[in-house]
């Protein structure tokens, strides 16, 4: 469960820090629900950029903003659904749009479930502490978006082969930027990182997405229920959610899948990963370039005993994505496919793990034969916003967008995607893939035996952390309470 013991002091320093910058904290339920956000704030926010480095934005870390750059209010969840033009397949696939977050990608959400519990407890104080966030790209992004917006100075760290437009951002909100050696796969590099930061004599404290159980919870209970707001909107009678799948990265995202198999009980969960790092499927290892997903362990905080699919998914698959979903050539030979114009328009919203999370939908569709009347869903973390370079490096590789490469691109890396690289996992299996979790956080990170063993056999182990929302919003509103700005 998350740590929630008050220290006094701290938790004293934090409300004066909160109250000299006009710092307002959001609830959990106000995420999941806006209309609960006081009209004063939201009036604020009315002059507010959606990037801007004001606390008033705290508010915007919600799956429900309005779809503008700058004064928007609070709607539906925003999500885009595919057509058989574009999938292949009959089964209906919703996306949920990432862009619409502060920073253009939910990782906002992620840090603060991490860091907000620290504050309002003044386990971390502010006034004296760096918040550390490790990641391999968005969760340091947001972290130091929070950190800012939360007036706490910040540490990101993340893999030097990361897009450019990833560190220019950093460089003008984070307190520091340190790039470690690799791409995507390098995660023990961040973790060596972290060890090294400990040992510095630093005050820090350090919120390593991959084992913060404040990450499960603001997926759980924020993504999580987002998606039920979604189907509740889009089901037709007779329809049923058969499926959700999620490119695991730090593993928090699928947590929200966890959220949907208690409302939909006979639903498939899936965990993806690139074929070129296949962790979870083959014990492999190997780098790739699908950014925003980690690999060669198994993240503490992932739930695999209620993961029913592990599958891989070919990187070149999303790149190609990419380039048909932004380029002209790409655009118009989607529209003689039939896609329709308005989708067209909005394919930009997709970035590169966004593109691998709807291949991994096409590929469950097509494992367990779905057709109409079923539903699977998924998510775009972020917009190819911060992938620009990637396109501009995949034309000085590649050359020229062409017809003949749109017509590849659809054929060959969407129509043509097949069940290869997929397993159904078993009781054994599941249990093979959790026992991974040991030589990182066992033998590595300082994890214990009995934690491990308590993950897979003790029944509440997961349900206690679901639980503290309501827990938490108490001391959240205790916090906003002494801070006196409502």
């Amino acid at each position: 469960m998350i740590d929630l013991t008050i220290h006094p002091d701290r938790l004293a320093r934090a409300v004066k820090r909160a109250r000299e910058r006009n710092i307002i904290v959001p609830t959990f339920k106000q995420m999941q629900n806006p209309a609960l956000i006081p009209d004063k704030i939201k009036a604020g926010l009315k002059n507010v950029g959606l990037w801007d480095v004001n606390p008033l934005n705290l508010f915007r870390i919600t799956w429900h903003n309005e779809p503008v750059a700058k004064g928007g209010g609070f709607g539906g969840v925003n999500y885009i659904e595919l057509p058989k033009a574009l999938t292949g397949v009959d089964a209906r696939i919703i996306v949920m749009v990432g862009k619409w977050f502060p920073t253009g990608a939910h990782k906002v959400g992620a840090a603060f479930g991490c860091l907000v519990p620290r504050l309002v407890t003044g386990q971390f104080d502010p006034t004296t502490q760096k918040a550390v966030w490790p990641s391999t790209g968005n969760y340091c992004r947001g972290g130091a978006y929070d950190s800012a917006l939360l007036a706490c100075q910040s540490i990101a760290i993340l893999p030097e082969g990361m897009s450019r437009e990833r560190f220019e951002w950093l460089s003008k909100v984070a307190g520091e930027v340190i790039a470690t050696p690799g791409t995507e796969s390098n995660v023990k590099e961040i973790f060596d990182k972290c060890w090294e930061l400990r040992r510095s004599g630093q005050d820090l404290m350090i919120f390593n997405q991959f084992e913060e159980f404040g990450n499960v919870l603001w997926h759980y209970a924020v993504t999580g229920n987002a998606f039920a707001e979604v189907l509740e909107k889009t089901l037709r009678p007779g329809e049923t959610l058969r499926g959700s799948v999620f490119t695991t990265g730090s593993a928090g995202t699928i947590n929200a899948g966890d959220r949907l198999k208690e409302l939909f009980p006979q639903s498939k969960l899936a965990a993806s990963e690139a074929l070129q790092c296949p962790t979870l499927l083959l014990n492999g290892f190997g780098s790739h370039r699908i950014e925003g997903i980690g690999d060669k362990h198994v993240p503490w905080i992932h739930n695999v005993k209620n993961t029913d699919m592990v599958m891989a998914v070919d990187d070149e698959a999303p790149m190609q994505m990419i380039r048909l979903f932004n380029e002209p050539e790409g655009k118009k030979y989607l529209a003689q496919m039939g896609v329709p114009a308005g989708l067209i328009e909005v394919l930009p919203w997709i970035g590169i793990s966004g593109a691998a999370n709807i291949a991994s939908a096409i590929k469950m569709a097509k494992w367990y034969e779905l057709g109409e009347g079923d539903v699977v869903v998924t998510l775009l973390t972020d917009s190819m916003e911060l992938y620009g370079s990637r396109l501009a490096e995949l034309t000085a590789e590649r050359g020229a967008y062409t017809a003949r490469d749109a017509a590849v691109g659809y054929h060959q890396y969407i129509m043509g995607l097949s069940t290869d690289y997929v397993e159904e996992l078993t009781y054994p299996a599941r249990k093979r893939v959790h026992n991974l979790k040991y030589y990182t956080w066992v033998e590595q990170q300082g994890k214990t035996y009995e934690e491990i063993q308590a993950q897979w056999y003790q029944g509440d182990y997961w349900t206690n952390v679901h639980g503290q929302v309501d827990e938490i919003d108490a001391l959240i509103e205790e916090f906003n309470a002494r801070v006196g700005l409502l």
